[in-house]
């Protein structure tokens, strides 16, 4: 006996045809139908270009559709005072147990998950509050620190699942900022209140990279499928089922990759900066096309959003839209040293390297055997030895990109 539908639509392309056959349904049985859009801070029609056709680069994307001419997303509604029950004559309903609906697979893989993440509302805002308090004021640098964990928000998950909005986050941000410019604007701690401010917009820029790649899933539904850029359909990737799987299993002998892949399996989350990293050496020092990556990221983080999974991984692989050069490429042993100075990140995620010190442990192929034996390490042995060597590996695929950029 419903009169009217309302409902919240998602951007991803498998959900347009179920949303006209919705269209239809309603149309052929007079029920008003109403759909919101709550899934991005803005619709991606509307952040386009005076001519009507969407961005393909992020910096004029975030500045003309977010930051200029005021266009702050639209605040989110505040809870209703409380909710009225049905004054109609309608039945009964019932409603499915939720461990009858079969969502968790049969292995035990997911059961690790229940010590480290609180799925939820209640989760997702603690996990914010804790932000707020400990981490927003160093995020602006902290976020590319994978040994500093309290530096960034782990709020991705939750923001997938629709567990917290997007407006909700981006306007909790804004609110902490403006109440701790208050509380301390008039003492001598203009460098907390700058250090918040810096924290926060470049956390805001983040959630607009989020709206960038919605855009990009939107208007390019292909995405995930193809490369943005088709020269790169030429392009002389590797079919290595080897390296694949040592990449996945985070053996590969380059402890900072390795690391990132085992916090991926044992945790469904990666630190964003690793993921870069670790997305660098499969498509340019092993070659492996970024299919396999994307594939595996899908597969094993909580926070795959098909937008941002697809966009990420084609800006790494310098195929996507306001991509990165595929001449950049990450030296995982630099970014080792730069980013997880001490090694803490490695030592958490590999464990059998911990006796190594901080000049050690970026590059263990580079210590001598008498002192990686005095550290409990034998190379092939309880750690693997490098899979490929970094530097011819970066000259290959120079000369692979030069076949096709022209």
């Amino acid at each position: 006996g419903a009169a009217s539908l309302y409902y919240n639509a998602r951007l991803e392309p498998p959900f347009s045809e179920i949303y006209r056959e919705i269209d239809m349904f309603c149309a052929q049985t007079d029920i008003t139908c109403r759909q919101f859009f709550s899934q991005t801070l803005r619709h991606p029609n509307d952040v386009v270009k005076k001519d009507g056709s969407p961005y393909l680069v992020f910096t004029p994307f975030y500045k003309n559709g977010y930051i200029k001419n005021n266009y702050a997303p639209e605040a989110p509604l505040p809870l209703p005072p409380r909710q009225v029950a049905p004054v109609h004559n309608l039945p009964v309903l019932k409603s499915e147990p939720l461990r009858g609906l079969g969502l968790l697979p049969d292995h035990r893989w997911p059961q690790k998950f229940e010590k480290i993440w609180t799925p939820g509302e209640d989760g997702a805002y603690r996990r914010l509050d804790k932000f707020l308090e400990n981490g927003l004021s160093h995020y602006a640098d902290g976020r590319d620190r994978p040994d500093c964990p309290d530096y960034v928000s782990h709020l991705s998950p939750f923001l997938h699942f629709g567990e917290i909005s997007v407006r909700e986050l981006w306007y909790r941000i804004l609110e902490y900022q403006e109440i701790q410019s208050i509380k301390f604007g008039h003492e001598h701690s203009s460098v907390h209140v700058a250090s918040i401010k810096k924290g926060a917009e470049k956390f805001l820029a983040e959630l607009g990279w989020r709206e960038f790649s919605y855009s990009l899933l939107y208007h390019f539904p292909n995405l995930p499928q193809q490369n943005f850029n088709s020269r790169f359909d030429g392009f002389p990737w590797e079919d290595n089922a080897r390296a694949l799987r040592c990449w996945q299993d985070g053996r590969t002998g380059y402890p900072i990759v390795d690391a990132g892949m085992r916090q991926l399996y044992k945790e469904g989350y990666m630190h964003n900066r690793v993921r870069m990293i670790v997305a660098s050496f499969l498509v340019k020092d092993l070659r492996v096309h970024w299919h396999a990556g994307e594939s595996w990221f899908w597969d094993c983080l909580l926070d795959a959003d098909m937008a941002s999974n697809a966009a990420s991984w084609q800006w790494v692989a310098g195929s996507g839209a306001d991509a990165a050069p595929y001449f950049r490429i990450f030296n995982p042993v630099l970014q080792s040293q730069k980013f997880d100075p001490d090694g803490a990140y490695i030592r958490r995620y590999v464990p059998e390297l911990s006796g190594l010190d901080a000049s050690q442990i970026h590059a263990p192929w580079e210590v001598p055997p008498a002192l990686l034996a005095m550290s409990g390490v034998e190379l092939g042995t309880t750690y693997p030895h490098p899979i490929v060597d970094h530097a011819v590996e970066k000259a290959k695929s120079l000369d692979a990109y030069n076949l096709i950029k022209k």
